[in-house]
């Protein structure tokens, strides 16, 4: 177990394989690390972009090979530089960290939205083999933004199953907001499990229907991740680290963490900001 946790702490070289454009911001990153490879669905990797700085990112896809993605969206300086790097390039990757999602069976409800669409794959790859129906609503802004259509398609014709796909504008899909169609959706139909990541706003309010209409729920958070390992405490949510005791947090957690869950975090000086 020592053996492992060094390697996982330890700061390995790996080269770039592929680069997907994913949308107009989102690009994903493929390469080959034997212990990703190892990691559960939900659990994150830091990323260093040498030079620049080190970020924590979902893995998209996980393979026992060790053919590895992360799908990350430009938003800062860090990931402007990550996006102009080719196939070729060398990164750093230390991880997995964190607790993964728990898998679940019978009828289940994955809800996604942008990026948090990214730890919901390779969780769908691994509940198709378990589940009696899987409904996956995802949402977006605009069609450009809406990530995996074609993936979660060829993922879900293995198993019974509906994809309800959402934009704002109405350019995709039906229009309106994933949560809307998560409330209908709860208010005909018993689920067994509700999994969800995408913006916090979102989550929360999902959070709140599955409490509402007494569903088990799991929710991957994104926090400022300095040290991914506990010390820093710059991921606190109350009393949780969403690092280690994350990201995957369950429906007893978040019942703890309700002042915060959904409403603010902390900035990289510390201070309160919205979500």
């Amino acid at each position: 177990m020592a053996v492992y946790l060094n390697a996982v702490n330890r700061l390995r070289i790996v080269k770039i394989l592929e680069v997907r454009v994913e949308s107009p911001t989102v690009k994903t990153f493929t390469f080959q690390d034997k212990i990703c490879g190892k990691a559960e669905p939900g659990q994150f990797a830091m990323v260093w972009i040498p030079g620049v700085d080190e970020i924590p990112t979902s893995l998209s896809t996980i393979t026992p090979n060790g053919f590895t993605s992360t799908t990350v969206a430009e938003v800062g300086e860090a990931t402007k530089v990550l996006h102009q790097r080719k196939r070729g390039d060398v990164l750093g990757i230390r991880g997995p960290y964190g607790n993964g999602f728990t898998l679940a069976s019978g009828n289940i409800m994955m809800v996604g939205g942008g990026t948090g669409l990214a730890p919901l794959m390779p969780l769908t790859e691994k509940l198709v083999k378990l589940v009696t129906k899987l409904t996956f609503l995802l949402g977006a802004k605009t069609r450009n933004e809406l990530l995996f259509l074609n993936r979660i398609n060829q993922t879900l014709s293995t198993v019974n199953s509906e994809m309800v796909a959402t934009t704002e504008d109405g350019s995709h899909g039906l229009k309106g907001v994933v949560t809307d169609q998560a409330e209908k959706k709860l208010a005909k139909e018993k689920f067994d499990m509700i999994y969800a990541c995408g913006p916090e706003q979102m989550m929360h309010k999902m959070f709140l229907l599955a409490e509402r209409y007494y569903t088990p729920f799991q929710a991957s958070l994104e926090r400022i991740m300095r040290c991914a390992i506990g010390l820093c405490g710059s991921c606190v949510i109350g009393k949780l680290r969403v690092c280690k005791d994350g990201p995957v947090l369950t429906s007893e957690q978040l019942r703890t963490v309700e002042d915060e869950f959904g409403k603010f975090k902390r900035g990289f000086q510390g201070r309160k900001i919205a979500v």
